[in-house]
């Protein structure tokens, strides 16, 4: 059945009006997907953040002359002709099919422009491109990735969809109207939460994509998001112990006796990170051979002790490393369009100093499929099944979008998805060589990245209070966005004096959060003031100590007590585990995950549900005895280290000695011995 606007074709919806050809169709059981363009035709092999199979969801197309409807489980899009000035306009609004409640509404034109869906040429087959949307009063927002701003309900934010350090682009949407959105498209561009409308805009794509969920609650949105997107793998029992590391560990024999000397003071350890510069160049992704005379050797010390190692690798590429003319001639680093190479100045080890680097594009198969070889060549070959990618967002300073092609296009148009696709590359290495123990560390992601064996981190952030407070509302976000496995660097990257009273005890507030973390991970570039510690001396010596006793016996005895902590919970953190793979479900996450008919938990940015069972109110102030904390109605609240019983439904004042973060039981859950006071 066809009718001048709207016809079916197959299972899909397909609008066409004024040279914009608008394609609806179900994408999962609950969810819709929309793309447009107004370009010849669609681009159907841009799959974007969505898996390649899609699961199974039918739906029912209705049509009519002025308009078109899509019923897909408890979601109904339709798409209608509406008479605005000179003439119709197309139009798009989805609701709950059973109560026809509006959940997301276009936003109509002012008279007679800009549309609803806004194109304006860029040259090509590029389009700088705008989706309007109504503003709901009292709707709130949440997810869109990791973000230092701070803030917790995104409402009123204008955010950059453009990865950087400590900022990830993770461009999916939770509303407390009971919808998701995934800004299906990996070009550069914005968003506008504002008061008044909400616009998405790319500067420069081919098509318009997103895709819309309905959902009974935000555990209920991200199940639907992750059935289509991915959800993450079982990630081996390490990842939930504890992780040393700092900038950066020298020598072979520097990381050995750290270790060793670690578990000789009774500290557990389930992982050990060999940072950056332990490499000939960049590029090469080997080790010196002065350095680390033996890295076969190296990693089998440290996996008989049950310490697993993890190496750094970067995506950047050395002018004078070997593989530069391979690079070069086979059309496999991030190009300019115009002008100078793009890329960044940087410190290498050779030649010692300032080197020019770009970039390998991780958008080319074959480029990712010869970076593997060489990871495994330098590494896998000695026995690391662990990466830690870093500065692959890609960090190119300045980085001009514009000015970049890439393999899969221009840079404004796919600059995105550039960690995706490096962080698939090892996935295909892992899957190619059987290494079904892989896990990658990394400092950027997009849509879908939680399909892989990945745990992401906040980035290169400062050491203060300030920062710590950021970085748990820029968690509790990224757990909104789908991200299961999400850290910080303990104690923060930049500065903190090991010295410093002051220090310690951020360091004590910060290490006590992680070890109630999804990952545990102690990491800094440390200071020093009898030392020089400016960065570009990290080579003589690679910043302070940043070991557990390196800060005073006090500290070890506080930090100590908490790596036991983390030890007794790892079978609960296991069954968390299993739930973020089964229902996609982040083990921290907010309390609105759990309580979403409380409306003051939509409101709490300073405390978490890790896991059903266990609320926590980490400490984010210096110098602070007491906090206030909610307890959500419905459930009992007993104090994880007196006993003490709450009723839940208010707030309450919980002690805050240096030794204690407060913790508290949901129902009685059974936590016997673990807490121990």
């Amino acid at each position: 059945m066809t009718s001048k606007a709207f016809e079916q074709v197959g299972s899909r919806l397909v609008a066409r009006h004024r040279g914009e050809t608008v394609w609806v169709e179900a994408c999962g059981p609950s969810a819709v997907r929309v793309r447009a363009t107004r370009n010849a035709a669609i681009d159907p092999d841009r799959s974007g953040a969505l898996l390649a199979t899609e699961p199974a969801a039918d739906g029912q197309v209705t049509l009519s002359e002025n308009a078109a409807s899509l019923i897909v489980g408890s979601l109904r899009a339709e798409v209608r002709l509406a008479p605005r000035g000179m003439g119709p306009a197309l139009e798009l609004a989805f609701f709950r099919a059973d109560s026809g409640t509006v959940l997301l509404e276009e936003e109509p034109p002012h008279i007679l422009w800009p549309g609803s869906r806004h194109f304006e040429a860029e040259g090509g087959d590029l389009w700088s491109i705008k989706a309007r949307f109504k503003a709901q009063e009292g709707e709130r927002f949440y997810g869109m990735g990791q973000h230092q701003h701070g803030r917790f309900d995104l409402k009123g934010c204008v955010l950059d969809l453009h990865q950087k350090n400590t900022e990830i682009s993770i461009p999916f949407l939770l509303s407390s109207r009971g919808y998701g959105l995934l800004w299906n498209n990996p070009g550069i561009g914005r968003v506008e939460l504002a008061n008044n409308r909400t616009v998405w805009a790319l500067d420069a794509s081919k098509q318009l994509d997103y895709v819309v969920f309905a959902g009974d609650g935000p555990a209920d949105l991200l199940e639907a998001y992750t059935e289509v997107t991915g959800r993450p793998p079982l990630l081996p029992d390490w990842v939930l112990g504890y992780w040393q590391c700092k900038l950066r560990y020298k020598t072979q024999d520097e990381v050995l006796a750290v270790a060793e000397t670690h578990l000789e003071r009774g500290h557990p350890m389930a992982c050990m990170v060999v940072d950056f510069f332990h490499w000939t160049k960049m590029g090469e992704w080997t080790f010196r051979s002065d350095e680390f005379p033996d890295p076969s050797g190296m990693v089998a010390t440290l996996k008989a002790q049950g310490i697993e190692p993890m190496v750094s690798v970067w995506p950047s590429v050395n002018a004078n490393a070997e593989t530069y003319e391979t690079f070069t001639r086979q059309g496999w680093l991030v190009a300019s369009r115009r002008g100078a190479m793009d890329g960044s100045i940087f410190y290498d080890r050779e030649p010692d100093g300032m080197n020019p680097l770009r970039f390998y594009d991780a958008t080319h198969p074959e480029a990712r499929a010869f970076h593997w070889d060489r990871v495994k060549q330098g590494y896998v070959d000695h026995g690391f099944h662990a990466f830690w990618l870093d500065a692959n967002e890609p960090e190119m300073y300045p980085m001009h979008p514009d000015n970049l092609r890439f393999h899969l296009g221009d840079g404004r148009d796919v600059a995105n998805i550039y960690p995706f696709l490096h962080q698939l590359g090892y996935a295909e290495g892992f899957a190619e060589a059987g290494i079904a123990d892989g896990v990658l560390l990394s400092r950027s992601a997009w849509a879908g990245s939680q399909r892989f064996p990945l745990v992401l981190w906040s980035g290169d952030v400062q050491s203060t209070f300030s920062d710590l407070r950021r970085q748990l509302t820029a968690g509790l976000n990224m757990a909104a966005s789908g991200i299961s496995w999400w850290t910080t660097d303990i104690g923060g990257f930049k500065g903190g004096d090991v010295n410093d009273p002051a220090f310690h005890e951020l360091l004590v507030r910060w290490f006590q959060w992680g070890a109630l973390c999804p990952v545990f991970r102690l990491h800094g570039f440390r200071q020093d003031a009898s030392r020089d510690a400016r960065f570009g001396k990290l080579f003589s010596f690679g910043g302070a100590d940043n070991e557990v006793w390196s800060f005073g016996q006090e500290v070890e005895d506080v930090l100590g007590a908490y790596m036991a902590l983390r030890e007794r919970l790892r079978p609960y953190l296991k069954r968390l585990m299993d739930e973020a793979h089964t229902r996609g479900l982040p083990p921290m996450r907010p309390l609105f995950m759990d309580f979403p008919e409380d409306p003051a938990s939509w409101d709490v940015h300073d405390a978490y549900m890790f896991g059903g069972d266990l609320l926590v109110a980490p400490v984010l102030d210096a110098g602070a005895s007491e906090r206030q904390v909610y307890l959500p109605p419905g459930a009992t609240w007993t104090c994880a280290w007196t006993g003490e019983v709450f009723a839940g439904g208010g707030s309450m004042s919980a002690a805050t000695p240096l030794a204690r973060i407060p913790v508290y039981i949901r129902d009685g859950a059974a936590f016997s011995g673990v807490f121990v006071s």
